[in-house]
C-alpha cells in the first residue's frame, strides 16, 4: 500500500481513469503544459497525491552528476513522463526508463495526448 491506501496498481488504474477523462473532455491539439495541468487536477479530484515537476538526481559513486525533471510523480509510487506528440518512439521509452533507474521507483507511465 502506498499514499492514501492506493496500491501501485490501483493508482495506474487512476492515472489511466484520469488520463482518459482529460482526452474526453480536452481532446488534441493543446501544449504538454495544458495536459499536465488538467491531469494533475483530475487526479487530485480522485484522491491521489501528485508532486508535479520532480527534479530527479543522478548519483554515480555517491556523487551527483545530472538531473532530470520527471513531469509527475502520484501516491510516491508511479512517475508519470507526459507527451503531445503525434506518436511516440524508443528515445521517450529510454527518458522514462532513466527516470525509474534514478528514483528507484517501481512503475513508471508514459502518457501521450498527441
Amino acid at each position: 500500500m502506498r499514499e492514501n491506501g492506493f496500491s501501485s496498481r490501483e493508482t495506474t488504474e487512476e492515472i489511466i481513469g484520469a488520463g482518459c477523462e482529460v482526452w474526453r473532455v480536452l481532446g488534441y491539439g493543446f501544449l504538454e503544459k495544458v495536459y499536465e495541468n488538467t491531469l494533475v487536477s483530475e487526479m487530485r479530484r480522485r484522491g491521489l497525491v501528485v508532486q508535479q515537476q520532480v527534479a530527479i538526481d543522478v548519483i554515480y559513486k555517491g556523487e551527483a552528476v545530472g538531473q532530470y525533471i520527471a513531469d509527475l510523480v502520484v501516491n510516491n509510487a508511479v512517475l508519470v513522463e507526459l507527451k503531445a506528440e503525434k506518436e511516440l518512439n524508443l528515445a521517450h521509452q529510454t527518458q522514462l526508463l532513466n527516470y525509474l533507474k534514478a528514483t528507484n521507483l517501481p512503475v513508471g507511465m508514459l502518457m501521450d495526448f498527441g
